[in-house]
Formats: structure tokens, sequence, C-alpha cells
């Protein structure tokens, strides 16, 4: 779904040619210094502009993937050209071969395919480099665009490479309100992920109706395994079960009855997670859909706790 911004676009594109440019630069600069009929430019690195400047979240865009897919699959491109030759079953088998490694190694990046072919059809210039082409031109100009993808993306706080570096930004840090109670889950529709999309300004590389259907399987999945709603008592704590700055423990201070007794409010304190230390309030029936762990203090983390009996 591509729902990006014009500027998003412009970072993007800007990116990928001043990539380019840069490593091409470098290697003019280190091959003649070697033979100056080095290859010093491989065609497969266009695709890997593509992936870290348009994509940079993506899990095809990250240092490992990038490095390991046409490290590995430049080893076995130039394995099929010594040693079955280079004609179109070799080509065939050395694309099929790194593709499958990648799998293997958990470096999936399609320019690798790319990099393979190019190690058994790239010519004679290619073909008498042997395994030095793993690392001239491919290692180098593989480290090269990772480094300035790295440099690119640091000043646009949206952006972060290696996807896995902390983000930056936070929109409810940035607005300063406190976090809002779990609403009950509502059916996705277009313009709900058209407008998360627009939020997010970054280009996704997946379909909307798989991520409707990620979304369904996952509800439906946390609806088949998560466990009864525990018992709520004062003085316990409980967890939402949830990850990342979602995640919170919140301890039971009260119990308390309305006047008319037709509802029992719930006083809690937030012991770890989003506005640690703050107290709240909420009806005993949206803690119970917040609650899905009791959970009690183990050293320096939070462990759940087994129990089925029935509340007071």
């Amino acid at each position: 779904m591509n729902s990006v911004s014009l500027r998003e676009q412009l970072i993007s594109a800007l990116g990928g040619g001043v990539g380019i440019l840069a490593t091409a630069a470098l290697a003019l600069w280190l091959f003649p210094a070697v033979d100056p009929a080095l290859p010093w430019l491989i065609a497969s690195m266009g695709s890997s502009a593509v992936l870290l400047f348009a994509v940079p979240h993506g899990p095809l865009s990250q240092p490992w993937p990038l490095l390991g897919g046409h490290l590995v699959s430049a080893l076995i491109g130039v394995a099929c050209a010594r040693w079955l030759g280079t004609d179109l079953w070799s080509a065939a088998t050395a694309a099929g071969l790194s593709i499958g490694a990648m799998h293997a190694l958990r470096c999936l990046h399609p320019p690798g395919g790319a990099t393979a072919l190019t190690a058994v059809i790239g010519g004679p210039s290619i073909t008498s480099l042997g395994f030095g082409f793993v690392l001239m031109p491919v290692a180098v100009n593989a480290l090269t665009l990772l480094l300035l993808a790295v440099v690119w993306n640091a000043p646009w706080h949206w952006r972060r490479y290696p996807a896995n570096w902390p983000a930056r930004w936070r929109r409810d840090q940035d607005s300063g309100a406190p976090a809002a109670e779990p609403a009950a889950p509502m059916p996705l529709e277009h313009r709900h992920l058209a407008a998360a999309l627009r939020a997010m300004d970054s280009f996704i590389d997946v379909s909307e109706p798989d991520l409707q259907r990620i979304f369904a399987l996952a509800t439906e999945e946390a609806r088949h395994t998560r466990a009864a709603t525990p018992p709520i008592r004062v003085g316990q704590a409980y967890s939402n079960g949830s990850f990342g700055q979602d995640w919170e423990i919140r301890e039971v201070l009260a119990l308390e009855q309305d006047a008319d007794g037709s509802d029992t409010q719930v006083r809690f304190r937030r012991l770890a997670g989003q506005g640690r230390r703050c107290e709240g309030e909420c009806s005993l029936e949206t803690f119970r859909d917040w609650a899905v762990h009791a959970v009690e203090r183990d050293e320096n983390s939070w462990r759940p706790i087994d129990r089925t009996e029935p509340e007071d």
C-alpha cells in the first residue's frame, strides 16, 4: 500500500540517487588502484538502493539481509560459474540455490538473486575475477551502500535504519496526553487502514487485504488462546499481556461500589509501563477486559500467576 507523502517520496528518490552515486564514486576511486578493468558497480545495487532508501523499515532492507544476501549469492554464483559453466542451466541453478541459501540463513534480499546471476552471465570481466568477485565489487558496494543508508536515514526522525534501532518519535509521547484505555475491537475498514498508513508516512510492502487478514487471524488467535479473566482482588498486580510501549502492570488499590450498588469501580496504580506510578480508575468490567494475567514480582521482572480459583 503506497500512501506516503510527496516529502517521503522525494527523500527516498534523492537518497537512492545519492547512495548509488557515492557507492560508484568510492568504487571508481578504489578499483583503478588495483586493476582498471575491474567492474566498479554491479547492477543489483540499484535494487538494493530501492529497498534501503524507499523501504528502510522493511525486513528485506535490513543490514544482515543486505550483506548476507549479496555475499552468499555471490559465492553461489561464482561457484556455479566455475564448476557448471556460464550457460542458462548454471544461471538458473545459481538463482535457485541463492534463494534457498538466503532463506536458510534468514538473509532474504531480492537483489541477491541478481548478484548470483551476474556472477554467472556477467561476461569475462566478471568470471575472470573468480571468488574475488565476492570481495570486489560485491562486498565493497554493499558495505558502502549500507553505511550511506544509515547516514541518510538518520536525520529524518520518523525513519529508522536499521529498523531495530529505538524510534525517536512516539505520537503519544509527543502529545503529552495520557494513554487511553483500550477500546473494544472494531472491524477494520479501508479508511482506517488508509489513515494509519498516512500517519506512518512510510511505504509498507503489504497489500490491504493481507493487512486485514493478518489482523483477523491475530484477533481469532487471541480469542482462542487467551486464558480466563483472572480474579480481580485488592492488592494484586495485573498485566495486559501486551508488548512494547503498550505493556503495563497495574496494582488494584480499591474496589468501590457505586452508591446504588449497580457498578463497581476499580482504583489502580500503574507499576510499570506507560504512566508509571500514576493512578487511574475504571469500571470493573473495563478492568477485566484489560487484565490478561495476574502477575507477581520475580527479582527484576514480572511473571504470570497461574490462578484459576473463582473470585470472592
